[in-house]
């Protein structure tokens, strides 16, 4: 039955070359096998160089995917392309496509829905249910990057959830995406978001991985942030910025920290002046986003000219800052937000 059946994305290499032996096959099926599943083929019947018994009786065990496209946008202004998955379980998540200069970016989810609770962002809405797997973090990469017909070069851990709540299937993630058997996608353009875990800080800087590191902070005190953001009644933002310290001494890699602008709550020159001062001296980069629009949040956007006056005040400090560019404004492209309708559109289905 299809219940039993194993997401063979689930399977590391050595995983899967011994359940092949298991199989009374010779372990170079395994090399076969794990090609043929990074190309992102559907079905085992396409796996054209397989004998047709073997492939059978890799249907008998595995299924492929974990992540069913179920809707997709795609905004006329920029070709970003949000994507709605459908796990095995009836759960959906989103990933979005972005298209940079340099190469095709996708944001992920980690979690379905996030505990976190931050009051500006639609992930936490609908509730949590639980941490995807590592097997479905990758049917997302191979789902999208099939659908587009090109190449993904940067991953970032940005979408529904917070990586650090899902620690060990986040890494074991990031392990096999760098793998040259798979995607073979360098550390060094792989991000991982989160709002201030700082334990996941700390022991994330000791894998040793040159991943690029962003928290989001959103604010200069722990009186706005407490808020704003829950988590900040445990861990203080002297509490991250240590954490952070010690990350860029590890690994080498400066640390971008994400600040989500809302008008009248954080985004006065005086929020900005504790800002730069509190971060003066950190190998860092600030990211300034001014907040999306969610329905039931109350929060307004920053206008155009609080935004430059709010950059110019940090870079005095000698801080690196930039202004997120809204990609896929369009078509609601923020994380959270396709899945919250999606999630909406069912509850109000099954009160009738």
């Amino acid at each position: 039955m299809d219940s039993v059946l194993v997401n063979i994305y689930e399977l590391d290499f050595d995983e899967l070359k011994n359940e092949i032996i298991k199989l009374g096959e010779p372990a170079f099926r395994a090399k076969q096998v794990w090609k043929w599943i990074y190309q992102g083929v559907a079905g085992f019947d396409d796996m054209t160089d397989l004998p047709k018994s073997f492939r059978n009786m890799l249907k008998d065990i595995f299924y492929i995917g974990g992540a069913k496209i179920v809707n997709k946008l795609v905004s006329a202004r920029d070709g970003t392309r949000k994507y709605l998955l459908a796990l095995k379980d009836g759960n959906v998540v989103e990933s979005v496509l972005m298209k940079y200069h340099y190469g095709n970016s996708i944001c992920l989810s980690t979690q379905v829905g996030c505990r976190m609770g931050c009051s500006f962002c639609a992930s936490s809405m609908p509730g949590f249910e639980r941490n995807l797997s590592t097997g479905e973090m990758v049917a997302q990469v191979i789902a999208v990057q099939s659908d587009a017909a090109e190449r993904i070069s940067h991953i970032v851990l940005m979408g529904i959830g917070e990586p650090f709540d899902n620690y060990d299937n986040v890494v074991r993630f990031l392990k096999r995406m760098n793998s040259p058997d798979t995607l073979n996608i360098s550390y060094r353009r792989m991000t991982v978001s989160t709002c201030g875990l700082v334990p996941g800080i700390l022991k994330f800087s000791e894998e040793g991985f040159p991943v690029n590191l962003s928290v989001s902070l959103h604010a200069p005190n722990d009186e706005i942030r407490k808020t704003i953001m829950p988590v900040a009644r445990k861990y203080s933002i002297d509490n991250i910025l240590s954490a952070c310290n010690i990350y860029t001494q590890k690994t080498g890699r400066r640390v971008t920290f994400e600040y989500t602008l809302m008008k009248g709550i954080n985004d006065l020159d005086v929020h900005a002046e504790e800002l730069g001062k509190r971060l003066a001296g950190l190998l860092c980069h600030v990211n300034l986003i001014p907040v999306n629009t969610v329905e039931g949040t109350g929060y307004e956007k920053s206008d155009r000219e609080r935004v430059e006056s709010f950059k110019k005040v940090i870079e005095k400090y000698g801080i690196p800052v930039t202004v997120r560019r809204e990609l896929g404004s369009d078509i609601a492209a923020s994380c959270g937000q396709l899945r919250k309708r999606s999630v909406e559109i069912d509850r109000m289905v099954d009160k009738r």
